[in-house]
């Protein structure tokens, strides 16, 4: 089960990476225009699959061997002087939690009664921050937290 929950996670990051991109590229296409229900569909879409992310990564931040159980093996100190063990148990879910409510916090704002020029334009602020910190974030294949990792695991 916590192999599936991992391919799982790694496929959802795909999926909300695209929706992002949608939606960052809807809002900066039609910044002049009217901000449309496909505009709140794409970001109702994609806080929901940022939720569901969250569940299945924080299930596997409690109950796999790096999250709360290495802090709980080898201490906060030892844990925050070895850069792998630090970004998986706090950098990793720290930073993604902050993705995950600039995604609130975007698609909440686009259901405001202000103008559509602003709604574009704060869109745009919180989805394009999200989008920096979830990159930095990822344990890509070529980073050292990410060694070993392939781009699509599981398939």
């Amino acid at each position: 089960m916590d192999k599936g929950l991992l391919h799982l996670h790694s496929f959802l990051r795909w999926v909300i990476l695209i929706l992002l991109l949608v939606a960052l590229y809807k809002s900066f296409v039609d910044r002049h225009k009217a901000f449309t229900a496909g505009h709140k569909k794409t970001g109702l879409f994609l806080m929901i699959f940022c939720d569901v992310m969250l569940l299945v990564g924080l299930y596997q931040w409690f109950t796999g061997p790096l999250g709360l159980k290495s802090i709980q093996k080898n201490g906060m100190g030892e844990v925050m002087k070895n850069s792998v063990s630090r970004f998986y148990a706090v950098e990793h879910i720290s930073a993604m939690i902050i993705a995950i409510i600039l995604v609130h916090m975007g698609y909440s704002y686009s259901k405001k009664n202000v103008a559509d020029s602003q709604k574009h334009k704060r869109v745009l602020l919180l989805f394009g921050l999200a989008l920096l910190i979830i990159l930095i974030s990822i344990p890509w294949p070529f980073r050292l937290v990410g060694t070993g990792r392939a781009w699509f695991p599981g398939m």
